[in-house]
């Protein structure tokens, strides 16, 4: 994958400096704006958090853990903690036991706007390539935010997030790989299904999603919000993706195209009670009240953007207006003035 364009001063700092070998960035310190709305911030972040995962052609590995580098992102990053804590407030710890119906609870209070049913019976062909567009950012790199958990966790936690995973890595066999059958996905829909074939497309509140599973799953201090994340996605998860598939259905499509969302509707049937039970449980009772509002913090936070992602969607869509950014009006930005070490 090559390095996107920039979109603001932040990213065109980043991706000016990832053009080169490493050195000394220096730190910024005039961050401004929404950052859960902010193409710049979110941008820098996804390309920050990418160099953890495949990286990008022609940027050199030394940049993953330069310390300029980390500093530049993490500032980037408490910004974007900070507005997910103004968000969604930090949720008060419950007992071990009482943590499935505390993540319960977050569900049946969601009322984000009805993306699902939507695309299920409205949705036209475009609107539906869009949103799998949008979603292959995620999709791409299904199950690896969260693997960042396993080495972290003990004891049953860790066995109950390993079942979850094995699934999601097709049990070993590529061809039932979840990210693999999204492929076959774009594929029917004629969409490129190269990785991050669609990244300069996905706009902010598309980037923060993807954004908000890295925050968490590679920050070990929010190992409580990754795994709180992964239990609410399982939970939410059937109803979707039954949808999903049927939303493909009424437009022609035939099981090749809908395999990706009719396995998870078996799939996560299974997953969550695995995930609230004899994940969250087991992890809550070893972890102690500080995790245990993480975790549902995270539960929230997933909901709370993935509501803002779907609030985007229908706006635009009921506009008569793509969802996807405007490629005739990107700018490339400028880097900032002196961020740039000699």
């Amino acid at each position: 994958m090559e390095l996107p364009k920039p979109r603001g001063p932040l990213s065109a700092t980043l991706v000016d400096a990832l053009a080169g070998p490493p050195r000394t960035l220096l730190p910024l310190v005039n961050l401004s704006g929404d950052p859960l709305a902010d193409e710049d911030l979110q941008l820098a972040l996804h390309i920050g958090y990418e160099l953890h995962y495949r990286g990008f052609d022609g940027v050199d590995d030394g940049w993953e853990w330069h310390p300029s580098r980390l500093a530049l992102h993490q500032a980037a990053e408490r910004r974007f903690e900070s507005a997910l804590r103004t968000l969604v407030p930090m949720p008060d710890p419950v007992p071990a036991n009482e943590v499935p119906r505390a993540l319960a609870a977050i569900v049946e209070a969601d009322d984000g706007p009805p993306l699902s049913k939507y695309l299920t019976g409205r949705a036209t062909l475009e609107q539906f390539r869009e949103f799998v567009m949008h979603r292959s950012v995620y999709h791409h790199r299904e199950a690896d935010p969260h693997t960042w958990a396993i080495p972290r966790l003990t004891g049953r936690a860790k066995a109950a997030l390993v079942e979850i995973q094995a699934d999601e890595y097709g049990g070993g066999r590529l061809e039932r790989m979840h990210a693999e059958l999204f492929r076959t996905t774009m594929r029917e829909l004629g969409l490129d299904t190269a990785y991050g074939a669609y990244l300069e497309q996905a706009p902010a509140v598309t980037l923060a999603i993807n954004n908000l599973m890295s925050l968490f799953g590679i920050n070990r201090r929010l190992l409580g919000a990754i795994v709180g994340h992964l239990a609410v996605y399982e939970m939410t998860s059937s109803l979707p993706n039954r949808r999903y598939g049927n939303g493909l259905r009424r437009l022609g499509f035939g099981a090749d195209a809908t395999r990706f969302y009719d396995e998870h509707v078996e799939a996560d049937a299974v997953h969550e009670q695995i995930a609230a039970h004899d994940l969250c449980g087991s992890f809550c009772a070893e972890a102690g009240p500080e995790q245990t509002s993480l975790l549902l913090f995270g539960a929230a936070c997933a909901l709370a953007l993935d509501a803002r992602f779907a609030g985007h969607l229908l706006d635009r869509w009921a506009a008569g207006e793509s969802s996807l950014r405007d490629q005739s009006s990107i700018a490339n930005g400028r880097p900032l003035a002196g961020a740039l070490g000699a």
